[in-house]
């Protein structure tokens, strides 16, 4: 009898402590997983709050499509989209958490940049930019539903710096964004580069 009793003692006893430590790992588990906000704050010392940045050196990273933030992403951690930190940074994520971050930040507003611009260049950029660039970047480069940048009212420098990294093949872009580049260079020159960014600086509402 005694016996019998010790052993059911036991067996519940190993029960509860099983159901217990299950339980801890379960809580564990449930606590080491960041949530998209948390993951996506790391992000904010660089690129402002919620990825609305408020200078030049870092662009504004809300409001972009799913798929550009997760392609570009992965081209920094993979060594395809150049970069100066960006590409230390983003190999310490997993594709599960880039998507996280990109989950949080698709759904935040674009906010455009407030900065100066040569306002005689601004309908000559336009027009530029309806020619070379509207067919990918709907909207004036407002949309990203394209799954391409928001370029209307992105900071100047680093649509600059990108544009610069296409033109010298450092990035590499589609055949069709290769073609329009060099199709409107040759035609247009570096002024009107300056005008397509002027465009675009231009579109602050």
């Amino acid at each position: 009898m005694v016996y019998k009793t010790l052993t059911k003692v036991i067996l519940i006893t190993s029960f509860t402590v099983g159901v217990s430590s299950g339980a801890f790992a379960a809580d564990a588990k449930l606590m080491m997983g960041a949530s998209d906000a948390m993951l996506a704050n790391t992000c904010a010392g660089c690129h402002g709050t919620n990825g609305a940045s408020g200078g030049p050196a870092a662009p504004t990273i809300a409001g972009l499509s799913k798929d550009y933030f997760i392609e570009v992403m992965q081209g920094f951690a993979s060594g395809e989209v150049p970069a100066t930190i960006m590409d230390r940074i983003a190999k310490g994520y997993t594709d599960e958490e880039i998507g996280q971050m990109a989950n949080f930040y698709v759904g935040k507003p674009f906010v455009k940049a407030v900065q100066t611009f040569d306002d005689g260049m601004v309908k000559q950029g336009e027009k530029l930019h309806d020619k070379y660039c509207e067919k990918c970047h709907a909207e004036g480069g407002q949309s990203a539903e394209d799954d391409a940048g928001v370029l209307a009212g992105q900071w100047t420098p680093y649509v600059a710096w990108t544009l610069a990294d296409y033109k010298a093949g450092h990035r590499e872009a589609t055949k069709k964004m290769k073609k329009k580049l060099e199709d409107m260079l040759a035609k247009e020159g570096d002024e009107g580069l300056q005008a397509i960014l002027s465009f675009y600086a231009s579109q602050q509402k």
